[in-house]
């Protein structure tokens, strides 16, 4: 008897130490799968007001600049909120499809705290120059993240924008994507590119000769084009020109765009100026090479959709024998 039992106990014992090792395989297996399911993804990201740690890859995401809803929309992300576009009602007629059901969260000069706040967002990206006054208050809302400047070359931005959305390959081929089509515009467009190209804008109460720092300047820097030698400048633009400041304007081309807000103020003086005998005189326009683009896709919306229906209009105006 006593030896079926001290057989009996090595049994039992045996048999439980196989199925506590089958246990702690079991359990080991288990932690692994969900340490591969659920990677952590919080990073940090540093912008123009700080750094700013952001959980999880954002899935409501507020924004509050225009180029910076292109830049969204290029890489397939919705916003819940943005800032009013400066034309259209309330979105620039290009990008209107895309952003239906879209919460208007106020514009970029004054964004409405409550409407963002309403819509819970896990990220909120804006710009200093625009609200760095209520940046505390949007960070107390959800992590945020600003860029710095609104003018000039739009990728500076977007390459901020992919980061803080966790986009950066994404991003990465868009961005790829835009430079070799100006790449393969460049080419086409040979010689043309000598031709300077003048670049106009009207505002209501300013008119403005644009240089190299712009939206348009920088697009047309990098397909090579020459400039008028009061344009080939680093800067801004010219501002509150006179007509006897309108030889200025003169170039082998001509292209303007005018910004009017709906009291017909600016399409107006687009008129004065346009129908005037100094205007009519430059030699731009006695060779009928005076054209008129749009005011969103040229300058205002300032994005990488806007980029790439104005390289539209280049190939358009410079390829496609639109010129009269």
């Amino acid at each position: 008897m006593q030896m079926v039992s001290t057989k009996l106990t090595t049994f039992l014992l045996i048999l439980v130490a196989v199925f506590a090792l089958g246990a702690c395989s079991s359990s080991g297996d288990t932690s692994s799968k969900k340490t591969t399911a659920s990677p952590s993804t919080s990073y940090t990201v540093k912008h123009a007001m700080g750094t700013t740690k952001i959980k999880g890859t954002p899935k409501r995401v507020v924004i509050l600049t225009n180029e910076g809803t292109e830049a969204l929309l290029a890489m397939g992300v919705k916003p819940v909120g943005a800032v009013q576009s400066w034309e259209g009602n309330p979105w620039y007629d290009h990008i209107k499809d895309q952003m239906k059901g879209v919460k208007v969260v106020g514009t970029e000069d004054q964004p409405n705290l409550e409407e963002i706040a309403s819509l819970k967002p896990d990220l909120i990206i804006g710009n200093k120059m625009r609200q760095e006054k209520i940046y505390k208050q949007l960070s107390a809302i959800a992590p945020t993240v600003f860029s710095d400047v609104l003018r000039g070359d739009w990728k500076e931005n977007f390459k901020l924008y992919a980061k803080a959305l966790h986009k950066e390959k994404e991003g990465n081929e868009v961005i790829a994507k835009f430079d070799n089509r100006v790449k393969e515009l460049k080419q086409k467009l040979g010689d043309k590119t000598k031709m300077k190209v003048s670049v106009v804008r009207f505002v209501p109460g300013d008119v403005r000769i644009y240089h190299k720092d712009t939206f348009s300047g920088v697009i047309l820097d990098q397909l090579g084009f020459a400039r008028p030698a009061s344009q080939d400048k680093n800067d801004f633009a010219e501002q509150h020109v006179t007509k006897e400041r309108a030889s200025a304007m003169d170039g082998d081309i001509l292209f303007y765009f005018t910004y009017d807000t709906g009291d017909n103020k600016g399409n107006e003086l687009e008129k004065d100026w346009i129908s005037d005998p100094i205007f009519k005189n430059l030699s731009v326009s006695k060779n009928h090479k005076v054209y008129k683009v749009d005011d969103a896709i040229w300058n205002t919306a300032g994005g990488v959709i806007a980029a790439n229906l104005m390289l539209d209009d280049i190939e358009k105006y410079f390829l496609n024998d639109q010129q009269s």
